[in-house]
Parts: structure tokens; sequence; C-alpha cells
């Protein structure tokens, strides 16, 4: 993140709010003609040249089929100058934070790239679907329900199309999860058990740890992750949700929740069950069915993933998730292919955080959710 502090990250956030408050009330900044045609790549820009940015997606964009690294947004003008230097590109297509909207007349950019503190993403979402540009932004979608109805009514209000930085809904393990409940390979689903965790060591004052800027801990984070895998696993939203949370090092987590669990019941009686943490390892997937089951583990990280089932393993080459993320949904803006995962999808899933967070707060509750059963499920593949 550079030169952004914690104090101009506040001030982004008020920013930000009163955006969404006049959304609806500002014109776009441009006609919204968008970049890129059928027969060329498009071109992306970088909102936020953190770790993920420099070491996952600047490489996997040299590698993509349908879309290409294109222009930077960053608060640091000598990262901005290391950038340049190292993927050719050219200054006017490099941006601060202040002059962020001239994005509106870069042709070159078709796609903005959202990667900034959680606190950020409506701002920035918003901001560059009013510059008329297509929108990816990193999970979580927001920092509430209210910010994904924001963003959403922003793209749409703009014409331009939204996805989320969902790497694993493009990657093929989770594609072979998704066949094997849709053609029901070993019966119909029972139960399922997702697990996204790792251990936070390090600066205690670290963004993701200040719930101003991250909105939450590990839920927030990895368990984005826990709840993707519960639905993609039996093909269903859940009905009803129950949690807990548990600090073992609340001198370390002051601010955020480190761990936390929870139980779904889904339609036709499965039911599931999920765990996050930021002081834990666990890193796995698994689906019981009615004559058989299902297993990845590692399930969520960069990979190679790994898979068996009843039947034998799993096992398809490595390839960056990230570039397959990012080409699926540069295909869904040129040749009209499914968009893996929508705007809608990255609302369902805060809903059910917001659901979780509800339920722990009245110790551990059943929240029902009452989300349409086909309101973010993706099936076309």
């Amino acid at each position: 993140m550079g030169g952004i502090t914690r104090r101009s990250f506040s001030k982004k956030v008020s920013r930000g709010a009163a955006s969404m408050a006049l959304l609806g009330h500002l014109p776009l900044s441009c006609s919204g003609r968008i970049a890129g045609t059928a027969d060329q790549k498009l071109g992306v820009a970088l909102v936020g040249l953190g770790s993920y940015s420099t070491y996952q997606l600047a490489p996997a964009l040299q590698d993509t089929e349908h879309c290409y690294l294109a222009g930077i947004v960053t608060g640091t003008p000598a990262k901005a100058r290391t950038w340049q230097a190292k993927y050719n590109l050219d200054p006017e297509h490099c941006y601060s934070y202040e002059t962020y909207d001239q994005i509106a007349q870069d042709d070159a950019i078709a796609i903005v790239y959202v990667v900034l503190p959680n606190s950020m993403h409506a701002e920035f979402a918003i901001r560059a679907a009013q510059a008329g540009k297509h929108v990816i932004c990193e999970k979580p979608m927001g920092m509430n329900v209210a910010e994904c109805d924001a963003i959403i009514a922003a793209c749409q209000e703009a014409g331009v199309k939204l996805g989320m930085g969902y790497r694993l809904q493009s990657e093929p393990y989770t594609q072979e999860i998704k066949k094997y409940v849709r053609e029901k390979t070993f019966g119909a689903v029972r139960f399922v058990s997702a697990d996204a965790a790792y251990i936070s060591r390090g600066n205690p004052n670290q963004w993701r740890l200040d719930r101003s800027l991250s909105g939450g801990g590990a839920l927030m984070n990895m368990g984005v992750y826990s709840i993707q895998s519960c639905i993609y696993s039996c093909g269903m939203n859940p009905l009803t949700v129950s949690a807990q949370e548990f600090s073992t090092r609340p001198e370390y987590f002051r601010d955020t929740d480190e761990t936390i669990t929870a139980q779904f019941t889904f339609p036709n009686g499965v039911v599931g069950q999920m765990m996050t943490s930021h002081n834990a390892s666990a890193n796995r997937l698994y689906g019981s069915c009615d004559s058989g089951w299902f297993e990845l583990q590692p399930a969520n990280n960069y990979g190679p993933l790994s898979g068996r089932t009843s039947s034998g393993s799993i096992s398809f080459p490595h390839e960056s998730q990230q570039k397959l993320q990012m080409d699926d949904f540069a295909s869904h803006i040129l040749y009209d292919t499914p968009n893996r995962a929508p705007g809608e999808m990255g609302k369902r899933d805060m809903i059910i955080v917001e659901a979780i967070y509800q339920s722990i707060k009245e110790g551990g509750r059943e929240i029902t959710l009452n989300l349409p059963q086909e309101y973010g499920i993706v099936t076309a593949q």
C-alpha cells in the first residue's frame, strides 16, 4: 500500500461514504464508452500495488490471453516509477489516488481492478464505474451489504460489467467439484465442511487487524473462502446460519475476530459447517454424498491444489488462478461468456457474513437468511 497512511485511509473512507450518499445524483464522468473490442486484449489498471498486485496479479497479467496490464494507481511515486520500468508502462497510464478519476479519459484502460483495503472497495469501485470502466472488486465486496448495493447500482447505472476477485471460481479443481454436484457423480450431497485459516504474526497494527479498515477479521478475509466452498459444494444457498467466535490471543487480535465457526442448513436436509481463523492453519473442503465423497486439500491457496474422491485422485495441471480469473472476466466482456463471479455473488456472501456476526452477537442464535436460491449461483460453465 506504500504511501497510504491510516490517516489518509480515514479521509478516503469519508469521501467514499459521501460519494455513495450522492450516488444517483452524480453524472458519469464520461460517456460510458469502453476501450477494447473483441479482436484485442482489454487493458487492466490495478488500483493498489500491495503484495497481491505485486506478486500475483501483475505477473499473471503477463500471461493472460484476453487482457493485459495497461495502468496502475498508487499513492507512492517511487513505486509508480518502479512499475513503469519493470512493466514498460507509459507514465500517462499511471495514476495517483488524487488523479484517479482522470482514468475516464484513458482509452487504453477497459477494466479497473480494485485491490485496496476493504474500507476503500466501495469508493474506488463506484468511481471506476462512473469513469465508464468495467470493475473487478477484491473480496470482500464491501464493509457491509449497503456498500455492495451501492457498487452494483453504480455499475448498472454506468452500463459496465462487475466481477468479484474470486479466483477459485475459475480454477479447475473448483469446477470439478461443481460438476460432481451438478451431475450427482456421487449421489446427492448430504454434508459439507470448509476450513480456511492461517496464523497471523508480525505487526499488530497491520490494516487487516484494524476494524476501521478491514470491517472484521478472519471472517472478512479467509472466511469468504469457507462460505464460498460450502455453497458451491452443494450447489445451493444456505437457509440458516448459526455461529460462534473464539479468541486465544486477545492482546494481538484486539480489534478483530480471531477464529469463527459456523453451521449452515441448506435445502433438502443438507447441512454444512465452516471454520476460519487468523490463528490456525487450515485449508480443506470435504463433501459427503449418498454414494461417495470428495475432498480438496489444499483447497483455497494459490495452488497447486490437490483433490481426491471415494473413486480416486483429482489432478489438473497447475495454472495461475489469477490468470484464469482475469481471463474469464475479460472473456465475459468480449464474448459474453458466463460471469463466473458476478457482483450478486459478492453481495450474497456479505449477507451471510453479516448474519454470522449477528448470530455471534446474539449468543449463537440461528439466523434465517432469506436468500433466493438462484441469487449469486452461477450454473452455466
